[in-house]
């Protein structure tokens, strides 16, 4: 019997560039509130990368497996609860923040990590630097966009608690992740500086164009003007 979590509802693989999908998943945070999360591949020849894993149906890991094999599997943020199951299946190499700061080089060609330095506890971001550039996030920045896989609690709360705005800096996340009496600012200008065209957080969808722009906005307007 499967000690790992169950596939939830989740929709189809979608392009974002060439060599690079996303999947919006679901999970049940609570009762009545179902939130949606989103998983990235990245494939380096025959080899897939996964960003924000998650676990997909029998019709859903056919798909992926066309796209080649699981080989890696990267947590940049607290999301990890399908990561052991990815391993059990393909033994695929489980990263962790920790292990992209030691690491020489990672499996993907131009994939560079980002490390907030200010934060609670340790968090990434990963930025593929090619076509424009790609930002990948976990909770820290938010595309927040609806879902048919939100339960209309989640709508409803997500609006209440200041989601729903483009590139948001995630309001659970900054509460918890920053140190009492200190600010994210510096990390997020430090992320903002980056060069990205396209931004994908583990919620929400895939922003398209002028991303870095859009966050140093979301500074702006959580941080203040300078």
């Amino acid at each position: 019997m499967s000690t790992f979590p169950p596939a939830m509802p989740h929709g189809p693989l979608l392009p974002i560039q060439e060599d690079v999908w996303w999947l919006t998943g679901s999970v049940d945070f609570k009762p009545l509130v179902r939130l949606a999360r989103n998983m990235v591949v990245l494939r380096q020849g025959d080899e897939l990368t996964l960003v924000n894993a998650v676990r997909l149906n029998e019709a859903g890991l056919a798909a992926l497996d066309a796209l080649g094999t699981v080989r890696h599997v990267m947590k940049i943020g607290v999301h990890g609860m399908d990561d052991a199951f990815y391993a059990d299946r393909y033994g695929a190499r489980r990263w962790s923040v920790a292990a992209l700061r030691s690491a020489d080089e990672l499996p993907v060609a131009d994939l560079q990590p980002f490390f907030f330095e200010q934060t609670v506890a340790p968090e990434a971001a990963l930025l593929l630097a090619r076509d424009g550039g790609l930002l990948l996030t976990c909770d820290s920045v938010q595309h927040w966009a609806p879902s048919d896989l939100m339960s209309p609690v989640t709508k409803l709360l997500t609006g209440v608690m200041g989601f729903q705005k483009p590139a948001q800096i995630g309001p659970p996340w900054r509460k918890r992740m920053t140190p009492k009496g200190g600010s994210l600012r510096g990390d997020f200008e430090r992320l903002a500086a980056l060069p990205f065209e396209r931004l994908v957080g583990a919620h929400g969808g895939v922003l398209e164009a002028n991303a870095a722009a859009v966050l140093r906005r979301s500074i702006e307007r959580e941080f203040g003007a300078r």
